[in-house]
């Protein structure tokens, strides 16, 4: 595991040091460390794998740490554990998974961090492909070009000049700017652009309830984006007929850590070893 997070076998992200802290601390300690729901868990039903090019399959890569826990949170409110309901779980930050989750299981979810699903504040989402393949080869794009385009330049940033949605609903709504601002549109593209973001979010959780047959016990949303008291509402507005939908701004991946640690320390029969 240790080899695979050096090298980024499964990508170069932040979350890669955690386990790598986890071994260097549990070592000093002198205690048993473990990883708790990795970006990288796959639950995948097979049907899910098939991206209508076999040498491009769809991978499971999203925030299973967060949305696994919300939706433990909820189930446990509703009277409920977490593996005998169905469920939809929007993560919403600088990226964005939305999953299906069928029996404590996540069958389903769209992998932000490699383009696919809902344009997020920092990233294109899923974009037309021939018009992509057209400007990769059009020798006006290095890689690292495109690769900005979907991931750190693109989504919001792309239309409006930032990714600082709480300063966009500012000037959407009174139409200043802060100091200093980076917001390069006029207050009409921006709240297109912020429409647009929250349209594609509930689209991407209306396709997740497909995937569930209609069987669906409660939508979620979570993360930075929910703390905006504007988008967790107009999203709602769009699936609420789905089922009850429940807001948890923020984070809570820390109490998740804590809590997965818990588990295993109390039943150890649920640890799985890495291969």
């Amino acid at each position: 595991m240790i080899q695979d997070l050096t090298v980024g076998r499964y990508g170069n992200h932040a979350s890669n040091l955690g386990g790598i802290l986890a071994r260097d601390i549990a070592k000093y300690a002198g205690c048993p460390s473990y990883i708790a729901n990795p970006v990288i868990v796959d639950e995948f039903e097979p049907v899910a794998r098939l991206s209508g090019m076999p040498d491009n399959p769809r991978i499971s890569i999203f925030h299973a740490l967060s949305q696994k826990r919300v939706a433990r949170l909820i189930a446990s409110k509703r009277g409920k554990l977490y593996e005998d309901v169905n469920c939809i779980v929007c993560h919403g930050g600088g990226g964005v998974s939305v999953g299906a989750h069928r029996k404590g299981r996540v069958i389903d979810v769209t992998n932000g961090f490699e383009g696919d699903g809902p344009m997020t504040p920092q990233r294109s989402g899923s974009t037309p492909g021939l018009k992509l393949v057209q400007m990769c080869f059009s020798g006006k794009y290095t890689e690292r070009d495109i690769h900005l385009k979907m991931r750190g330049k693109g989504g919001l940033v792309a239309y409006t000049g930032t990714s600082d949605v709480k300063e966009l609903e500012e000037f959407i709504a009174n139409g200043k700017k802060r100091p200093g601002s980076l917001i390069t549109c006029t207050r009409d593209e921006a709240k297109l652009a912020l429409e647009a973001l929250i349209y594609q979010l509930a689209k991407a959780i209306g396709e997740m309830a497909a995937v569930l047959e209609g069987k669906v016990d409660f939508v979620a949303l979570t993360g930075g984006l929910m703390h905006s008291k504007y988008i967790p509402q107009k999203i709602s507005q769009y699936v609420g007929w789905i089922a009850p939908v429940y807001v948890f701004p923020g984070s809570e991946e820390k109490d998740a850590l804590r809590a997965a640690a818990k588990r295993a320390l109390e039943n150890p029969k649920i640890v799985k070893q890495y291969n």
